[in-house]
This record gives C-alpha cells, structure tokens and sequence, in this order.
C-alpha cells in the first residue's frame, strides 16, 4: 500500500469545529468541506478528543449526507489521550493510553463517526511511558495491512520514543506533528526537526502562528513590514517562513472561517529568498545569527 503525502498548503484543524454552530447542521458543513476541496484543501485533522469525538461526527454527518465527498477527503486523526472526564476510574485524571485494545478501538470509532472506510493518517498523539512497544507496534501494522489506516505516525514524540516503536515495526512512521512556528523555532536547534527529517518523517506544525505570539512585539513589526514586499498577509509570510524549511512543513490551522482561510492561502505556497528568511528568525530569537 502506497503511505498517503499530505500534499496540501495546510492542513484544515478540526479542533474546535464543535464551537461552530453555524458549521453544525449536515449541510452546512458538507457546503464548507466543498468549498475547501475547490480551493485545493482537501485534507483535513481530527483527534479522538477535539470536542470528546463531536468534531469526528459533526464531519462525518456531512460526509454521510453527501457522499460523493467521501473520495475526496483526506483525513489525519489521532488518539491516545484520556481525558479527566473520560477516565474510567475514580481518579478522573488525565492519561495516555497507548494500548493495543484502546487503539484498536479508537481507530474503529474514529472510521465509524467520520463514515469512511480509511484513516490516511493515523497518528499517536502522545507519547505515553508505559507504551509496551512491540504490541503497538503490531497493532499498527495490522491496522495498515488491513486497510484501516494508510500510514502510522507520532505526535509531540522524541526521537528515542518514536525509534522505539519504530523497531517494532514493518511498516515506515510516517507523519509527525510537532509544535513549531516562528514563535517556537526551538525544535530546529535541539536536534528534534532534524531527527525527524533524518528518520523520514513528514512533519506537521501545530500552533504554526504561536497562538498570534508572531504577531506582537518586534516579530511582529517585522512580519507586518516585509508582508508588504510579498503581496501578502503577516501570516501568509509566517506560514512561509514555515514552509521553507527542509521537508516542507505542513502547517495545522485552526481556524475555520472562510476569509481567514482565503488570506492564508495567499502566503503558505511563497518561496522566501534565504535572507528573508534568516531575517524573520533573527527577529523571533532576539538575536543575531552567528
């Protein structure tokens, strides 16, 4: 089976789709997940806990009312985290679980809420200390061979954790989402985006715009002044930034509205020239290259 690319300027967050009302009813969102395909956005990131599994459904409600929709998307989703309130003992606290059975279980569920037959990506959402390895390991690989999921792949892992379940398995991790933007450059010089790169992994920024942090300050002075000479947005650059380095970044973005969606599209496929590019990390580091 061929690993599914995400090919795609960004990917379409799905996090908060539940705080969207107007995005509730089948129909409206089975409107907005069309418009998205005809602007070549067609690949979209859920989670097992964005909205306790009402964002999957919400999704899948549209899906399911028009399927004509079902071979056009492209879907990452992730699971592993328990909430406090979805803790089956009397603790209510927050865990991880990266058991065979809880897995084996969310992908089903996952499929089943989103009304597709395949998860392109399926990713790990943390990494959880008391993974036992070799049983996750074959647990993904028999989710792979039968077809449930195009490709396994980790998020917010560090290298020996990913390794790890890496040498348990036959088939290649391949995706990865890391937290990483202008605001937080710190994975390009702690080794982590380079392992990444190094071990094969397509990497996935979340929080691509730092939660707006690239907006403040000198950062983002900068960003608002050099936007001028691209013929585009503070984020539009931002999101370039991102993309220029090696692998090609995919961004995750949150947002859902159609005019910020339109804005951003117009910088994420820039090419930065390098002295741009340095100049905007001089800013986000507050110091100079050396």
């Amino acid at each position: 089976m061929d690993e599914p690319l995400i090919d795609t300027p960004f990917l379409l967050g799905m996090m908060r789709l539940h705080e969207y009302e107007e995005l509730h009813s089948p129909g409206a969102m089975a409107d907005w997940i069309e418009a998205r395909l005809d602007q070549g956005l067609n690949w979209f990131d859920h989670a097992d806990i964005y909205g306790d599994g009402q964002g999957e459904s919400l999704f899948g409600d549209a899906i399911k009312l028009r399927p004509a929709l079902r071979s056009r998307v492209h879907v990452v989703s992730k699971a592993g985290v328990i909430p406090p309130q979805r803790d089956p003992s009397a603790l209510s606290v927050k865990h991880y679980d990266s058991s065979p059975g809880h897995l084996s279980a969310a992908i089903d569920n996952a499929l089943k809420r989103l009304g597709i037959e395949r998860l392109d990506h399926f990713l790990l959402h943390r990494a959880d200390p008391l993974m036992d390895a070799e049983a996750t390991g074959r647990m993904l690989d028999d989710a792979i061979e039968a077809g449930k999921i195009g490709a396994a792949g980790v998020a917010n892992f560090l290298p020996e954790q990913w390794r790890r379940l890496q040498a348990a398995m036959h088939h290649r991790l391949v995706g990865h989402q890391l937290k990483l933007s202008l605001a937080y450059p710190e994975p390009l010089f702690n080794g982590l985006f380079d392992a990444m790169i190094g071990d094969g992994q397509q990497p996935m920024a979340w929080s691509p715009l730092g939660g707006g942090v690239v907006f403040e300050d000198v950062l983002g002075e900068s960003l608002s002044r050099l936007s001028v000479d691209f013929d585009t947005s503070s984020a539009g650059l931002a999101l370039a930034w991102l993309r220029g380095l090696p692998g090609r970044p995919v961004p995750v973005m949150g947002t859902l509205r159609e005019s910020r969606i339109d804005e951003l599209l117009s910088g994420a496929c820039l090419a930065l020239d390098r002295s741009t590019w340095f100049a905007l990390l001089e800013e986000a580091r507050s110091q100079r290259v050396f």
